[in-house]
């Protein structure tokens, strides 16, 4: 059992946080995505990152 509590730690949470005129994504894993001026392409950096797995 404590695998899978490991493996779930290993999840990746995103937000979107406004920096003046931009907006980017943000992972708990320490992942951060390009900074872009519509909020619909940081939601979708994010979620690419998430299905993906990207660093």
């Amino acid at each position: 059992m404590a695998q899978q509590e490991e493996i779930g730690s290993q999840e990746h949470r995103t937000t979107t946080v406004e920096q003046g005129r931009f907006c980017l994504a943000r992972c708990t894993c320490g992942w951060r995505g390009p900074a872009r001026r519509a909020r619909s392409s940081a939601r979708t950096d994010a979620q690419t990152h998430t299905t993906e797995g990207t660093a």
